[in-house]
């Protein structure tokens, strides 16, 4: 990995996939909007890092962002789409514009980050696209529900892309991370309604956590789907077993698991104007007391063979030794 593409790279989880990339050696092009952001993340990444202003959700924007990384780093080996915008509220109170917005900066930022990335790898025959996906890409929840609704038409956009590539035998190849509730700085930038301020849906990870898995899915793209953290392992299996059951779960639990105690606070958010325009944030959110730097879940993951072959090893033992104790008893 030479050249990485990352959108969405000055906040979160893209910040933190732009900083794992380049500790692999990687030249790191940095997509967003907000120019403060943007020179602390470049600086941060010295040498490794070439800011690049862009809104996703303006596909003009994006294309020359690409043809500009070619011309200025060289070809792009790997693109990460981690661009988003959301709105805190129920369904009825997210307004039509909002619902446009959340869309295009969302669901068609990756559509148009994907399409410049194939734009340049396709006729090399060569390349890796990694979506950042969520849980709630296949499960929606309350409160969420344009994200949601973005997460999974990304969803299906890349399955029939994914399909089409393995169709035309292309060396591009295409895959999914799907992450937990990550502590970056979304629940005091995006817009919110709600009557206290918004948190991540406990258990809470580090955006540490989802970029080292973000580096290794781009390592290994032949699979399709990477799932972080026991908590999305969780959702998505049940999700697929008793969706009813989760429907009346999540309406009781929902909505106090996405607010804090502390009463909401006027946010304008970042739907139209990035919020670290003037003053770069960092990665992280305010929930660092409370978020998990590890998660043993995604190295079992990463070493699904090895943890396979661990796991029959020991049934092995278990029933030898089971039975040379039944074996004992007869004897007796």
């Amino acid at each position: 990995m030479k050249v990485v593409v990352v959108t969405g790279a000055t906040a979160g989880v893209g910040r933190a996939a732009a900083r794992a990339f380049a500790k692999e050696g990687a030249k790191v092009a940095l997509v967003a909007r907000g120019r403060a952001g943007l020179e602390g993340v470049a600086k941060e990444l010295g040498g490794h890092g070439f800011p690049v202003e862009a809104d996703v959700a303006d596909f003009r924007q994006v294309a020359e962002a690409a043809r500009t990384v070619e011309k200025e780093l060289g070809p792009i080996d790997v693109w990460v789409n981690c661009a988003f915008t959301s709105v805190f509220a129920p369904f009825t109170e997210i307004d039509p514009e909002e619902y446009r917005r959340i869309t295009e900066v969302t669901y068609l930022g990756y559509a148009h980050g994907t399409r410049a990335a194939l734009d340049v790898m396709r006729p090399r025959g060569r390349g890796v696209i990694v979506m950042v996906g969520s849980a709630l890409a296949h499960r929606g929840i309350p409160l969420q529900s344009g994200y949601c609704g973005a997460k999974h038409a990304i969803q299906g956009m890349y399955e029939s892309l994914r399909c089409e590539l393995l169709h035309d035998k292309s060396g591009v190849q295409a895959t999914m991370v799907h992450l937990p509730a990550v502590n970056t700085p979304q629940f005091g930038w995006v817009r919110s309604r709600l009557p206290r301020r918004p948190q991540p849906v406990p258990p809470i990870y580090q955006p540490e956590v989802a970029a080292e898995a973000i580096v290794h899915a781009a390592k290994n793209p032949r699979r399709r789907e990477y799932w972080v953290g026991m908590s999305t392992v969780l959702t998505l299996l049940a999700d697929r077993v008793a969706p009813a059951l989760l429907d009346r779960y999540l309406a009781r639990t929902g909505y106090s698991s996405q607010q804090t105690s502390e009463p909401a606070k006027p946010v304008e958010g970042n739907l139209w104007e990035p919020r670290d325009e003037t003053e770069d944030e960092g990665a992280h959110g305010r929930f660092d007391s409370r978020a998990h730097g590890r998660s043993p879940q995604v190295w079992l993951s990463r070493h699904r063979r090895a943890a396979t072959g661990a796991g029959l090893a020991a049934a092995a033992l278990g029933y030898r030794a089971a039975r040379r104790v039944a074996a004992s008893r007869k004897s007796a």
